[in-house]
């Protein structure tokens, strides 16, 4: 794929990138060793000052951020916008606590004084994808340079002008030179990055093919890394559940960020008793979605970010019906300029089809019936993936046995999925591991030492 800004709503390159040369990258990696040598050795507070600068501009800018967002990947610009200011609570949030979640933890032993230092690693390798081009970066970046790392940004090749703007962000923000830098670079080229003996672990949000490279790269050198996967999250409604609230958050769950997020509801598992009406209301929610220019305030769903993704999506659905699933609403790409999907439902999921196995990562959503709780919850875990979950009921008992059953890094609770700075974010089985955000996504990437004084 060529570095490039392509305009998903036209179809049209904007902008094209030379990758840098081998020669450009040895000299970005050095110069990241270098600056780790020092910044790790800064305090604290004045690691704390410099994030709060970066989430101050992240507000002060977040229309011309939104504006590349927009551009590069197609999300709605107000999407965009929310994204700014989310990506300054990230910064916010670790400035004002990292020190609380780094500081030194004494423990109880027959020493003098014992106990647990957290310390950084070195440069750490960020491998992001496009869907949220701000966020995705911002959430790693905030708590790895917090801690006194730096960070080396492979971002998504459809998104260039993203990456250089987070670049041009913490420089503004007054980090000190090579503390982040952003590598114009294609795939091929991360495992030699990830093998030099300068970059000390590695940090992914993407496929599986591309958790399953990196994680082989990085077990060959013996280093860290978190991998944040696909996922293809159940959202489950049962009887007690207020059915007008959990149909409207369906259908916001299943086309936030115009459907392509791993976080967003893909399987909705109804029980049978409310399974007819939901369906209803559902189909014609997603039916009457307004699909358009996402710079338009009226638009609810841009296009998607790639013509290859379209073209996998609808390849998914096809394959879908074909093997006997049907199509409620939409169902094929819309006959205009740019990447545009209609919104689609599908029903009858036949076991072993693409919307029974994998991620669609678009305005797609698939709906299952289940008799009964327990069914519900052998659906919602007959996956691979394992991010997400989010289950609509006003049980007592059966929320309690959703949460310990559903085999997924989250499970929310009559509210759909999200990210938080203040909540660990990851997932297991194939949605990968290791965790982003919260106390956890501090500590990740620093070397839990062990001190006894005797």
């Amino acid at each position: 794929m060529p570095i490039a800004t392509i305009n998903p709503a036209t179809g049209e390159t904007l902008k094209t990138f030379e990758q840098l040369s081998d020669a450009q990258i040895d000299r970005k990696l050095q110069i990241a060793a270098e600056a780790f040598s020092k910044y790790r050795k800064s305090s604290f507070a004045e690691r704390a000052r410099l994030m709060q600068r970066a989430a101050e501009i992240l507000e002060g800018k977040k229309e011309k951020f939104a504006r590349m967002m927009t551009t590069e990947m197609g999300k709605t610009f107000r999407s965009a916008v929310e994204e700014a200011v989310k990506c300054a609570w990230a910064c916010r949030f670790y400035a004002e606590n990292g020190q609380a979640f780094l500081a030194d933890e004494v423990v109880a032993t027959p020493a003098t004084r014992s106990y647990v230092r957290y310390q950084p690693l070195g440069p750490v390798l960020a491998v992001m994808p496009w869907n949220y081009p701000f966020w995705q970066v911002i959430r790693a970046a905030a708590p790895i340079l917090t801690a006194g790392n730096v960070m080396l940004l492979k971002h998504a090749s459809n998104v260039p002008q993203c990456a250089l703007l987070i670049e041009e962000l913490f420089r503004e923000a007054g980090f000190p030179e090579g503390v982040f830098q952003t590598l114009l670079i294609g795939s091929p080229k991360v495992e030699a990055v990830l093998g030099d003996s300068r970059v000390a672990a590695a940090t992914l949000t993407g496929s599986e093919g591309a958790g399953v490279q990196v994680a082989l790269g990085a077990a060959k050198q013996v280093k860290k890394v978190v991998l944040e996967l696909g996922g293809s999250d159940p959202f489950i409604v049962m009887p007690s559940a207020k059915l007008d609230e959990a149909v409207a958050t369906a259908v916001k769950a299943r086309i936030a960020n115009n459907g392509q997020s791993c976080i967003a509801a893909k399987r909705f598992i109804i029980a049978e008793p409310i399974a007819e009406e939901f369906q209803s209301r559902f189909v014609s929610a997603m039916a009457a979605l307004k699909v358009g220019d996402p710079f338009d305030e009226k638009t609810d769903l841009g296009p998607l970010a790639t013509k290859d993704g379209v073209e996998s999506l609808d390849r998914s659905v096809r394959t879908t019906v074909e093997s006997g699933g049907e199509i409620l609403t939409g169902g094929k790409p819309l006959s205009r300029p740019g990447n545009f999907y209609a919104p689609t439902v599908l029903g009858k999921i036949p076991k072993g089809s693409p919307a029974h196995c994998d991620e669609l990562f678009g305005p797609v959503a698939s709906v299952f019936r289940a008799k009964d709780l327990d069914e519900a919850i052998r659906i919602a875990n007959d996956s691979r993936f394992g991010l997400g979950a989010s289950a609509w009921t006003n049980d007592e008992k059966e929320r309690e046995r959703l949460i310990n059953e559903i085999e997924s890094g989250m499970v929310f609770i009559n509210r759909m999925v999200a990210s938080d700075p203040r909540l660990p974010f990851g997932g297991v089985k194939w949605s990968g591991y290791g965790r982003e955000l919260g106390s956890f996504g501090i500590r990740e990437f620093t070397d839990i030492k062990t001190v006894w004084i005797q």
